[in-house]
């Protein structure tokens, strides 16, 4: 039976939903986050009361996504997309933001990736014929005090972005703390990758086949519903 557009797009979203829900488990209440684009945005919707969302154009108090006569053009994050700050929220400039961001406030960052590495360098600006631009990651994977990695575990043309060592451009040596996919969720370690929750349905040789680096799996390995 063939699968209709829709269903392959439910499917998409699901698996999306499931990333950001697991990344958004490391958030406790209290905390300053960053969300990259992408999948990241997506944690806010998963996340704990009481944890704030900063966004690197200025402000902490990143509230939902909104348009029409809700939208206010001085309320917008570091993608132009317009937001309702929560009450408590604080703006300031950009300056001031990346002052915040550099001094380690920050509890965490979620980015998206184009490559991980195994000690945890990060790829995701550019590959060859295609560059994003960095934008704000290169400082916050050195000023958060987490980085986590939300994203899905290979590209589009099946190749693993999980890799023995990166040969896109870096954005940051060494600042991956956890790497969350549809299929599992990978913590970096000094001793290696270490597999930590899988896919209910799956098993870590599935895993091992779609990364390059051999994996660690963990003494008690979580599992995540489908």
């Amino acid at each position: 039976m063939s699968i209709s557009y829709w269903q392959q797009r439910s499917q998409i979203m699901n698996a999306r939903d499931r990333i950001a829900k697991q990344a958004a488990a490391y958030f406790s209440p209290g905390d300053v986050v960053n969300l990259g684009i992408g999948i990241p945005s997506l944690c806010g919707d998963y996340a704990a009361p009481g944890v704030m969302f900063h966004t690197e154009n200025g402000l902490v108090g990143v509230g939902s996504l909104c348009d029409g006569m809700l939208a206010v053009e001085g309320f917008s994050n570091a993608t132009a997309m317009r937001f309702i700050p929560v009450p408590g929220a604080s703006a300031f400039d950009s300056a001031e933001s990346f002052g915040l961001v550099r001094s380690g406030k920050l509890a965490a960052t979620v980015l998206g990736a184009l490559q991980v590495a195994e000690n945890g360098d990060l790829a995701n600006w550019a590959q060859p014929g295609r560059v994003f631009g960095m934008g704000g990651a290169m400082d916050l994977v050195n000023g958060a005090r987490k980085v986590i990695i939300a994203m899905e575990l290979t590209s589009k043309q099946g190749k693993p972005k999980i890799v023995k060592s990166c040969d896109f451009p870096l954005t940051g040596k060494a600042c991956v703390d956890h790497i969350v996919t549809e299929q599992c969720v990978i913590d970096v370690t000094r001793d290696g990758l270490v597999l930590v929750a899988l896919l209910e349905g799956l098993t870590p040789e599935d895993i091992q086949k779609q990364i390059e680096p051999r994996l660690i799996v963990a003494d008690h390995l979580a599992t995540i519903p489908v």
